[in-house]
């Protein structure tokens, strides 16, 4: 009887701890709370929306007068790996609402996380992966086409998909910059909104993000999936659309972690 009752008090794993069993539909959940979240006070999500999206534009065409066009599309893939740390803001305007505070485009861009500093080292973090990223994706480039100038981005396409090449390229390319994005996405996706609700720093952060997103793998492939459609159309509308997009995956980011954490 003894041996029972101390298995019974005994501690669960930190995996079932961690464990919400939330079906895959529940990413559709966090959308929706996002989208309304979006539409009380909406001025502010949108002001921010355009903030992001001028900062890029801002980026593309810098890109270009410094004649860098060939990063170009590594760069744009490399933003979800920074979008986490700049939707920061975003997660406090939820985060107000949740809490009953007036929302104020102030405090959603001059953010005061509860970990301090620790939320700018994990951005930095996510910078140098992006970095990175991009780094490799040039090295990829170099291991299949040589030293052959990049030819601009009118004639990158034809090039990559007529090409024996060009295809071993895409699927490598495809292959490494999943990697990159599925680490970003595990580390930041609640490691970011972590560290502004609670005083932890960033490594315990970053741990706990990619335990929760292990042990909730099927919720998580859900709304990694609809982040990426999403992103894509974004960027498929030539980045006006982040203007929209943009507000409502943060929104509904910080709902995922509410509802995980």
């Amino acid at each position: 009887m003894a041996a029972l009752e101390n298995t019974a008090s005994a501690p669960l794993p930190l995996a079932m701890q961690r464990r919400r069993n939330l079906p895959a539909s529940a990413a559709l959940g966090w959308l929706a709370a996002g989208w309304r979240d979006l539409w009380q006070h909406p001025l502010s999500s949108f002001a921010y929306g355009l903030l992001v999206f001028a900062v890029s534009l801002a980026i593309v065409w810098g890109l270009f007068v410094l004649q860098l066009d060939y990063i170009l599309l590594p760069a744009l893939a490399g933003f979800m790996v920074v979008g986490p740390l700049v939707a920061i803001g975003l997660y406090q305007k939820s985060r107000d609402i949740e809490e009953g505070h007036s929302v104020r485009f102030a405090r959603m861009v001059f953010v005061r996380a509860a970990s301090g500093a620790q939320v700018w080292y994990t951005g930095a973090i996510l910078c140098l992966l992006m970095l990175v990223w991009m780094r490799a994706a040039v090295i990829i480039y170099a291991l299949f086409f040589g030293l052959r100038p990049f030819p601009g981005l009118h004639d990158i396409v034809p090039m990559l998909v007529s090409t024996p090449e060009g295809w071993a390229m895409l699927v490598v390319g495809t292959a490494v910059g999943g990697l990159f994005a599925a680490l970003s996405f595990a580390i930041s996706t609640f490691g970011i909104p972590m560290l502004l609700a609670e005083k932890t720093d960033a490594f315990t952060a970053m741990g706990t993000s990619i335990s929760l997103v292990w042990n909730n793998l099927p919720v998580m492939l859900a709304w990694g999936a609809i982040v990426l459609v999403l992103s894509v159309v974004a960027l498929a509308t030539g980045l006006l659309g982040l203007i929209v997009i943009f507000p409502l995956l943060g929104h509904a980011t910080w709902h995922s972690y509410r509802a995980i954490r």
